[in-house]
């Protein structure tokens, strides 16, 4: 059975499928804040999603990680390893993509176990 996890005023909602948690693209709520709040802002709704989900960050299986502008990676990186805790770094992979709208500077996409 999937269980979908609505996200509220968020584009993307959460499912939650045989012990799997599929959270889809996490973007800010406030877009004009610099990338590492935007990124603090994602992080945790993130957060949010996967307590919800029965799940938490250190649960997390693999991110991907989508920069409007590929020189914000420094900043991201910063607000990410502040979050991450030590020992449960993820798989992540960090590219560089044209978002949904022109004022989001990050969206984040995580799979990970309830």
């Amino acid at each position: 059975m999937i269980q979908r996890i609505d996200a509220g005023r968020r584009m993307s909602e959460a499912s939650l499928h045989n012990g799997i948690v599929y959270l889809a693209g996490q973007v800010a709520e406030d877009a004009s804040a610099g990338i590492e709040e935007q990124t603090r802002q994602v992080l945790a709704a993130i957060d949010d999603l996967l307590a919800r989900a029965g799940s938490d960050k250190t649960r997390i299986l693999r991110a991907q990680i989508f920069l409007a502008d590929i020189a914000d990676f420094d900043g991201m990186n910063r607000a990410w390893d502040a979050w991450v805790p030590a020992g449960n770094a993820p798989a992540r992979a960090t590219v560089e993509a044209k978002l949904a709208d022109p004022a989001w500077k990050v969206e984040i996409v995580v799979t990970a176990a309830a």
